[in-house]
């Protein structure tokens, strides 16, 4: 993952840009009607239910819009909540609140629908030594709140990007010409530019997890589109050479059956890319 200096720049951009594109020169809806003297206060009010996420994010989002609101925080993020519940007041200029509304509400539903998701998947991990992991199917733009959400599920972050971490997939491999120059040319470019990234190499059958294994410096084998049998012999022929990261088409009902074949890590693209909002309204009081 990235460093929590550029996570905080991710998350600074997010905000600078969604505000550029909801506000513009300015919410005249608000202007028109509301004096610039008035003060008003608000409450998150949940009518769903699940796991609370975007909070700390809805607070970055008022300082910015105005750092003269203040919030009084009920439920911290990854907190269950249910139909009725207040997460938080924010008290200030009105305008400013109406200004951040949407920003806020957008965010924390998603944030929330993520994690609620993860939360369910890392239940149904309880017992096993396997962790879930997110991935790069994320919303365009917003991926810094996606991944984040996942964290405050429970579930573990996968690589942020392409830049933070090397992964040799089907297309690499066969472009380069096979698993083990696709390893040995990475390796040699690492070295040529002086890059300190950990390697993650897809193997597509068990064949290819034999291959794999005959190169150091791997850190992790990707079994992808593995069935149970097939998982659990890769793992027993990794042994503890490197992680081993099962992932294509995992769902609810199979999850933890692959957990048992002993994998280290799970991941899945629906922790981000298939879920449903939360219902959260902003409310004035």
């Amino acid at each position: 993952m990235i460093s929590e200096e550029q996570f905080q720049k991710e998350l600074y951009l997010i905000i600078a840009n969604a505000v550029r594109e909801d506000v513009g020169d300015g919410d005249h809806s608000s202007l028109a009607c509301i004096p610039a003297t008035a003060t008003g206060k608000a409450k998150l009010l949940v009518k769903d239910e699940g796991i609370i996420a975007g909070v700390d994010f809805a607070r970055m989002v008022f300082q910015y819009i105005d750092p003269n609101l203040k919030m009084e925080v009920l439920l911290q993020d990854g907190s269950p909540v249910k139909y009725g519940d207040v997460v938080f007041y924010v008290e200030g200029s009105s305008q400013s609140i109406l200004k951040a509304e949407r920003l806020v509400l957008n965010a924390m539903q998603r944030m929330s629908a993520i994690a609620t998701k993860t939360h369910d998947f890392v239940s149904l991990l309880d017992g096993t030594d396997t962790k879930i992991l997110d991935t790069r199917k994320t919303t365009p733009g917003i991926r810094a709140l996606e991944k984040w959400a996942v964290k405050i599920g429970g579930g573990e972050n996968h690589r942020f990007a392409l830049y933070d971490m090397i992964m040799l997939k089907d297309n690499h491999i066969d472009f380069a010409g096979g698993i083990t120059k696709a390893i040995q040319k990475t390796q040699e470019y690492l070295q040529e530019n002086g890059k300190d990234l950990k390697i993650i190499v897809e193997a597509r059958n068990l064949d290819e997890v034999d291959e794999i294994l005959k190169s150091s410096g791997v850190h992790r084998i990707l079994l992808d589109n593995f069935d149970y049998e097939e998982t659990r012999e890769a793992v027993k022929r990794i042994g503890d050479q490197c992680q081993t990261e099962s992932s294509g088409g995992i769902n609810e009902e199979t999850i933890r059956t692959y957990a048992e074949c002993g994998v280290n890590y799970i991941s899945s693209g629906a922790l981000t890319h298939s879920v449903y909002n939360m219902d959260l309204s902003l409310k004035a009081v």
